[in-house]
C-alpha cells in the first residue's frame, strides 16, 4: 500500500510503502504528521521502527524528524533506510536534498564500500553462499555420483568461483560501512580524551558523518573522514546506521 505524507519540503519525495498501515503507531504518526505535530509523529515512527525496521517506516521517521528541525536524526533515519534498500530512489533523493540544504558532505566511502552499496546487503550474502556451493558442487558431484565430467561442469564451477570472489570486497564493504554513523546534535563537541573536562578538538555539525573505531564507557572514538579529524564523542550524540536497520 502506497502512503503519502503530504506537505513536506519541496524537492523531497514522501511516498512510502507502509509496512503495517493498520498499526496503531503508524496511524498515530500519520495523523500527527498531517496535524503538523512533527515531534509526536517522529516519536511514533521511531517506536514503530524499533519494532519493525522497514524502509518505509524509517523513511517516514526521517521525514518527520526533518520537519521538526532535527537534521541529524533525519539523516540517520534515511541512512538506515538506505542501508536496507540502497536502490530506493526516494531515500536517495531525500539524503541528497538534506545534505545540500544543510551543506553537508556525503560519507567518504572506499571503493569496496561503494560496491557493497549497489545491492541490499542480504543479497551479497546470498550470492556468496549460492556461488560457493555451485562451485563446490560442480567440482565434486561428478566424481561422487560417477558422472562423466563435461565441459559445462567445469564452466559452472569456474563461474561460481568467480562470482564468490567478486562478492568478497562487497562483504568487506558491508562490514566496514556498519561502523558508519552521524552526529545527532548541532555543535556537538569532539574531545581529545573521553572525559567531560577534556580539551575540545572542534564542534561538529548535525548530520556530519563519522566512523566509530572504539568505545570507552559512554564515549565513542570517531574519525571524521571529510575533515581527517579524530576524537571522542558522547554515545547519545551519535547515531549509527545499524541501530535499527539490521538486515
Amino acid at each position: 500500500m502506497l502512503r503519502l505524507l503530504p506537505g513536506f519540503v519541496v524537492g523531497l519525495v514522501t511516498a512510502q510503502l507502509s509496512p503495517a498501515a493498520s498499526d496503531p503507531l503508524f496511524q498515530q504518526g500519520s495523523q500527527a504528521y498531517q496535524s503538523a505535530n512533527y515531534t509526536e509523529a517522529a516519536t511514533a515512527f521511531r517506536q514503530l521502527a524499533s519494532q519493525q525496521p522497514a524502509v518505509g517506516t524509517l523513511q517516514n521517521l526521517g521525514t518527520a524528524e526533518w520537519q521538526a528541525g532535527n537534521v541529524g536524526p533525519a539523516i540517520v533515519a534515511w541512512e538506515q533506510a538506505q542501508w536496507l534498500d540502497p536502490l530506493n530512489p526516494a531515500v536517495r533523493m531525500n539524503l541528497r536534498f538534506a545534505r545540500k540544504t544543510a551543506q553537508l558532505e556525503s560519507p567518504d566511502l572506499a571503493w569496496y564500500e561503494v560496491i557493497s552499496s549497489w545491492l541490499p546487503l542480504n543479497l551479497w550474502a546470498w550470492f556468496a553462499g549460492i556461488s560457493l556451493w555451485l562451485a563446490l558442487g560442480m567440482a565434486t558431484l561428478p566424481g561422487i555420483l560417477r558422472w562423466r565430467k563435461a565441459g559445462w561442469h567445469q564452466a559452472l564451477a569456474a563461474f561460481g568461483l568467480m562470482v564468490f570472489f567478486l562478492t568478497i570486497p562487497a562483504q568487506l564493504g558491508v562490514h566496514t560501512r556498519s561502523k558508519l554513523g552521524f552526529v545527532l546534535q548541532k555543535d556537538t563537541p569532539l574531545r581529545l580524551t573521553p572525559t567531560h573536562e577534556a580539551q575540545l578538538v572542534t564542534r561538529l555539525a548535525a548530520g556530519e558523518s563519522a566512523r566509530c573505531e572504539r568505545v570507552h564507557g559512554n564515549y565513542l572514538f570517531v574519525r571524521i573522514g571529510s575533515q581527517r579529524l579524530k576524537g571522542w564523542i558522547l554515545r547519545e550524540q551519535f547515531g549509527t546506521v545499524v541501530d535499527k536497520a539490521r538486515g
